[in-house]
């Protein structure tokens, strides 16, 4: 699909709920290249009597954006749930696992439960109807609003983790590949919030000193 032919509207939604289905949640996760901390999902039941200007995908827009849209869809929605997967459990199951893990847990905490799922690009082990979308965040409002509303969770996050462990530079890059994060794990060492699986987290975690194999050191 060309991308000036996305446009990404309730359209889908609208169909559903001339089906019949009541509660049309839209699942979606953030972080899931990120070197540090925790992939995060969000799932959202968007209202259609309340309705939000401005949903989209929200590596589209600037972070006051996204703010200010997340606050309303938190506002407006009918339900939205939040959850995460920390990187421990990405080193065990894998970054495509721990995603759908992620997505799944928020669509288990979404009060009232939803009845179908929109999801961005997977399918989840639940037993409700659910559609995966290619580029579901920059085409379906309840994946935008799923993918704002986690983003920005996890980008608050992130800076408390910026107090906690000084010198990465997670508030900035918010714990992805960047030339100022690779150059901490150089100097630094990962610290216990790094995916460990990841490289170059992985190339740094460990280092020879006097012929023995240790752990490299935590910031």
């Amino acid at each position: 699909m060309a991308e000036r032919s996305i446009r990404c509207s309730s359209a889908l939604e609208r169909r559903l709920r001339a089906q019949g289905y009541q509660a049309i949640a839209g699942v979606d996760e953030v972080g899931r290249g990120s070197l540090f901390g925790a992939v995060f999902a969000a799932a959202v039941v968007l209202s259609p009597e309340r309705q939000i200007r401005g949903l989209n995908d929200s590596k589209q827009l600037d972070p006051a954006r996204r703010q200010v849209l997340a606050e309303r869809i938190r506002e407006r929605a009918a339900a939205w749930a939040v959850a995460a997967v920390d990187a421990a459990t990405i080193d065990r199951i894998n970054i495509y696992q721990a995603s759908r893990l992620a997505m799944k847990r928020a669509v288990e905490q979404l009060r009232p439960s939803a009845d179908f799922i929109l999801v961005d690009a997977l399918s989840l082990d639940l037993e409700l109807p659910q559609k995966s979308l290619i580029r579901g965040d920059a085409r379906c409002h309840a994946i935008a609003a799923a993918s704002i509303v986690a983003k920005v969770a996890r980008d608050a996050c992130l800076c408390e983790w910026d107090a906690v462990f000084p010198g990465y530079g997670l508030a900035r890059h918010k714990g992805y590949y960047t030339p100022e994060h690779v150059e901490a794990l150089r100097a630094r060492g990962p610290t216990p919030l790094h995916r460990l699986s990841f490289d170059p987290v992985r190339s740094q975690s460990v280092f020879r000193r006097d012929g023995d194999l240790q752990m490299g050191l935590f910031a």
